[in-house]
Parts: C-alpha cells; sequence; structure tokens
C-alpha cells in the first residue's frame, strides 16, 4: 500500500518506488529473527550483541518499507519511516536512531558505549518490530 509521506520522501529522494517482492521480505524476517537470536547470545561480546540486535532491528524496518512498495539505502530513514509504515510514535522508534547513532561512532570512530540495559531495551524493542511487522507482512495483501 502505497503511503503519500512516503512518496513525498520519493520526491525528495530519500526513498525509492520498488516493487514488493513476498520472497525477498520471508528472507528479510527469518533474518530479523536470526540476528535478535545472535543478540541474546551471553557468550559474544556486548558490541556484538548490539550490533546484531540493531541489524535485527534495521532488517525488519527495511521489510515494512519494501512491504509497502520502497527501498532506502539510508538507515536512518527506514528507522524515520516506521512512523508511517507501522503507525508507530516517535517515543517507539526513536530507540533505534538512538542505536544508529552509537553504530556510526563505533563504524566511523571506533568508539562504542553502551550498557548492558541498553542492549536489553534495544533487544526489546527489536523483538516488538520484528512480532507487528511480522503480523503485518502475514496479515495482509495490501498491494502497493
Amino acid at each position: 500500500m502505497r503511503l503519500p509521506a512516503l512518496d513525498n520522501l520519493v520526491t525528495a529522494k530519500q526513498l525509492k518506488v520498488e516493487p514488493r517482492n513476498d520472497a525477498e521480505l520471508g528472507r528479510m524476517l527469518a533474518m530479523a529473527r536470526s540476528r535478535l537470536a545472535d543478540a541474546h547470545q551471553a557468550n559474544v561480546s556486548l558490541e556484538g550483541r548490539f550490533t546484531s540486535a540493531y541489524n535485527a532491528a534495521h532488517v525488519a524496518a527495511l521489510a515494512m518499507l519494501r512491504w509497502h512498495g520502497y527501498r532506502s539505502e539510508n538507515r536512518y530513514v527506514v528507522f524515520q519511516c516506521l512512523e508511517h509504515t507501522l503507525q508507530w510514535a516517535p517515543s517507539r522508534w526513536r530507540i533505534f536512531s538512538n542505536a544508529h547513532q552509537k553504530r556510526n561512532l563505533a563504524e566511523y570512530e571506533g568508539y562504542l558505549e553502551i550498557e548492558e540495559s541498553g542492549l536489553d531495551a534495544l533487544r526489546d524493542m527489536a523483538a516488538l518490530l520484528i512480532e507487528e511487522a511480522s503480523a503485518r507482512i502475514a496479515g495482509g495483501p495490501e498491494h502497493p
């Protein structure tokens, strides 16, 4: 289902229109679940669990964009679009925005400051995102 707010982002060249591919959506959700499971592995470093939780959230948010017939190459925009793809309030998706900033500091400056409680919150919100995205994708054909 096409969304006017996201069509505006297409005009601004922040998103691209691309036909939905149901097989791709299934793979993306499977990957999100796998990465979230990795984020719970106690034998993995805090940084590794954070990266897995962040990546789980990103691929699930991207799956929602793809379900609506859009694609973005900008990770931050993918999270912002949750306001339209899943009707999430900013207070819900901002945890991913904060994680994105931490991820960028880690990737580009080699600095990551995260606590176990922050990781727990990120994992919990990623799990909720995966659950809601899975239900939406499984629940209806709403083609773009």
